[in-house]
């Protein structure tokens, strides 16, 4: 397994950033623990991340799992829309899956306990020995490179986060009222604004393209626009 040289972040509820915990005398949803996984199916995103390391191309596949939580906030009920699950399938042998998958694990307790966002933060920090690593691209369709394949790992999650609307462009939770309001959309079957779908692929800077699946600069390879982030091809 590579030796990280900052350990794996062990979250704790204190830990929790301004914002993302539930204010005294409220049981606002955006912080409101909850205790285990829901019985039954779960909405979720599940999202190829490939990165590129000293010792080549690495893919993993992740999935994401959201809930609806309902909560009071000023004597008004609130239901937003949360991350609860994070999740490594299986089959995927490797050395550097071990330690994605015990990640997860702690992603998950950190998102039923209201503080995952913090959590994801943390986890970009994290630095290790063997050179950055290559994963994502910039607004402006230039390479992203991380610390480490923990915090490249931790990006992924972020966008796909962000992507969702659970998260601003820093990584934070939006407001609460923007949320719900989200939430409400959703519940009304219209696309809140900013939330990229298959039918609707953004256009960046200078006529260039985004992938409709993960948000990553789409390229032109073997004359077809190709996201090197997910793997997503037009052709």
């Amino acid at each position: 397994m590579h030796r990280i040289d900052q350990p794996i972040i062990a979250f704790r509820r204190s830990d929790a950033a301004a914002g993302e915990s539930a204010p005294a005398g409220d049981d606002n949803p955006l912080g409101k623990r909850i205790p285990s996984r829901p019985e039954g199916e779960l909405e979720s995103i599940t999202e190829k991340v490939r990165y590129w390391t000293q010792d080549g191309p690495q893919t993993v596949y992740l999935v994401v799992s959201f809930v609806a939580v309902s909560g009071t906030v000023d004597g008004e009920t609130v239901t937003i829309e949360r991350p609860i699950e994070f999740f490594l399938p299986t089959g995927q042998h490797s050395e550097s899956y071990q330690w994605i998958s015990a990640t997860m694990r702690s992603l998950s307790l950190a998102a039923r306990g209201g503080y995952a966002a913090r959590a994801l933060r943390d986890l970009r920090k994290v630095t290790w020995d063997r050179g950055p690593v290559r994963s994502g691209t910039n607004d402006y369709g230039k390479p992203l490179y991380h610390p480490s394949e923990v915090a490249a790992i931790a990006h992924a999650l972020q966008r796909i986060l962000q992507r969702r609307g659970f998260l601003d462009s820093d990584g934070h939770p939006r407001p609460l009222r923007e949320l719900a309001a989200a939430y409400q959309d959703k519940a009304r079957g219209t696309r809140p604004a900013g939330v990229l779908t298959w039918d609707s692929p953004l256009s960046g800077p200078m006529g260039s393209s985004f992938c409709p699946q993960c948000g990553g600069h789409l390229e032109i390879i073997d004359s077809c626009p190709t996201c090197r982030d997910c793997g997503y091809s037009k052709c």
